[in-house]
């Protein structure tokens, strides 16, 4: 997944960071609506719908930006793979953006099976756009939550960065989307009791805000009242370095000479913008 993007300039890139993020969104908390306001399906469809929408977007926008689709990874990828810094800031917006866009969209497509279900707009279907400790039920704080959330995000980016290194076992460029994809079911499966597998700020705030703009009020604080929203912005972006930083001194070092460093998505290799 190299990808020379001297050709197609930072607003290109930006807007194959929003599109590919909106179609993360769509998929991702469209099957929460789904599942939450309308009784259809359960947590394995959602596991598995938030998988394939990693999965398509990635393929909607690797070509151009190399679709990170998530401000933790753009940041790893900046502190380890050589991904400029001054395009960090401008990615994260894209990527947010994508994702309140797409989160409206939902909130829109499901306004009556969301106001029938939950009149008052509450945490009860908060966790639709955005997460909570304990998917607002179970007994987790936000500590709890804010550990969680390194942890997992460490797993994703450890797993990205040997997925898509090609002096490791890599899949390819091709069939590299797909893997990521199983690899966010896996982490949704195995990793999304104490703070639902944010795992990704723009995934989280995005919709959050677009949640808060249509009428859930409570949008920013968790099920104990407490100012939950920076969590999970935080703890993944020091999930990513944490995943980033074992990848690199346990496995990228030891791994043969002489061959592609990697192929990460976004190893950006242009030099003026």
């Amino acid at each position: 997944m190299v990808r020379n993007l001297k050709a197609h300039g930072l607003a290109g890139e930006m807007a194959a960071e929003f599109v590919g993020t909106m179609i993360l969104i769509l998929f991702g908390c469209g099957v929460v609506a789904q599942v939450a306001a309308a009784g259809i399906g359960d947590h394995d469809s959602i596991a598995w719908a938030w998988g394939l929408g990693v999965t398509l977007g990635v393929y909607v926008a690797s070509r151009i930006s190399g679709a990170h689709l998530n401000p933790a990874v753009t940041v790893a990828l900046a502190v380890f793979k050589g991904f400029e810094w001054r395009k960090v800031a401008p990615y994260a917006l894209a990527q947010t953006a994508g994702a309140f866009l797409a989160a409206l969209l939902v909130r829109w497509n499901y306004t009556e099976v969301l106001n029938a279900k939950d009149p008052g707009l509450t945490i009860k279907t908060q966790g639709v756009f955005s997460t909570l400790p304990g998917n607002g039920t179970l007994p987790v704080g936000d500590w709890g939550a804010f550990r969680d959330q390194i942890i997992g995000t460490a797993i994703l980016v450890l797993v990205i960065f040997a997925i898509t290194d090609l002096r490791n076992t890599s899949p390819g460029a091709n069939l590299a989307p797909l893997v990521i994809g199983f690899l966010v079911v896996a982490i949704g499966m195995a990793w999304g009791t104490n703070a639902g597998y944010a795992i990704n700020p723009a995934r989280d705030f995005g919709p959050r805000l677009a949640s808060w703009l249509t009428g859930y009020d409570t949008a920013w604080s968790d099920q104990y009242g407490f100012p939950y929203w920076w969590i999970p912005i935080v703890a993944p972006v020091l999930g990513a370095i944490v995943g980033g930083a074992i990848y690199k001194f346990f496995i990228e070092r030891y791994l043969p000479a002489g061959e592609p460093l990697d192929a990460m998505p976004a190893k950006d290799f242009e030099t003026t913008a």
